[in-house]
């Protein structure tokens, strides 16, 4: 809770240092930004009265150690956005079907949970610059209600905080940082815990195409058994000219310790209105 109540207190003194103009609030037009197909959270916002819709097509991913093998696949991951004024706007997620299917690798049993995600909604709000443009600062937060299928689903209510910045290297190149403290159920079912996470990632644009990588740690605090995951993630982001407001996205994920999936594939579009 600290750590919540700190970044809440950076946000506000990085607004305070840096006030949003009027030309920052307009509802101009502004570059196309989506939040895919990374893990990182952009710190760009919808302008007024705009909306956009993000869904992952398909994503798959598979987890092996000395005892199971575990396989995901999720479709139909929907993520909404609606811009609520200029500097805020408002999101809703829900993945529509996941299935997940652990086997044992000495016995050959296999445990296969399928159905609806949870769902989520939550707010992101611009610090600096809510076109993505520049040094772009933003603080989002959200909460999950445990409405999806059984296996599925969370233990009961999640919540997190994230304060995505974007930084302009050149030109061509920009980082961006998305450290992010949520509150999540334990192992258990029986109470709650901190996780923490940190994605940083480096992105350039080739004609069409924006090429991406970036390193994602988290830490999860379990009272039962803390893990800390790892991946090296690389994405590829196509705009077609005619569609400005159109893309389509492609991630693959590799793990990099034993508390991380294998690997991870993962294709979406997403689209402006």
């Amino acid at each position: 809770m600290r750590l919540i109540l700190s970044a809440a207190l950076f946000a506000s003194s990085l607004a305070a240092s840096a006030p949003a103009s009027a030309q920052e609030a307009s509802s101009t037009q502004r570059d196309f930004c989506a939040d895919r197909p990374g893990k990182g959270t952009p710190s760009c916002v919808l302008e007024q009265g705009r909306w956009q819709v993000e869904l992952g097509l398909f994503d798959a991913a598979r987890q092996t150690d000395d005892a199971t093998k575990t396989e995901t696949w999720d479709a139909g991951d929907l993520f909404v956005r609606y811009g609520l004024t200029g500097l805020t706007e408002l999101q809703l997620g829900l993945t529509t079907w996941n299935r997940e299917r652990t086997t044992d690798r000495a016995t050959g049993k296999r445990d296969t949970a399928e159905g609806v995600g949870d769902l989520s909604l939550g707010l992101r709000h611009s610090l600096k610059n809510p076109d993505g443009s520049g040094l772009s600062v933003a603080i989002s937060g959200f909460v999950t209600a445990p409405t999806g299928a059984p296996g599925i689903r969370a233990d009961g209510f999640e919540g997190g905080i994230i304060l995505p910045v974007s930084i302009p290297l050149d030109d061509d190149w920009s980082l961006s940082l998305s450290p992010e403290v949520d509150w999540v159920s334990n192992a258990d079912g029986d109470g709650r815990h901190v996780a923490y996470t940190m994605v940083a990632g480096v992105g350039r644009g080739f004609g069409q195409w924006n090429l991406g990588a970036e390193l994602w740690i988290s830490r999860d605090d379990d009272p039962d058994q803390a893990t800390t995951q790892s991946t090296f993630d690389l994405t590829a982001v196509w705009s077609p000219p005619s569609l400005l407001d159109a893309q389509l996205d492609f991630g693959l994920n590799f793990g990099l310790n034993d508390d991380s999936p294998d690997v991870a594939f993962g294709v979406g579009v997403a689209r402006r209105f």
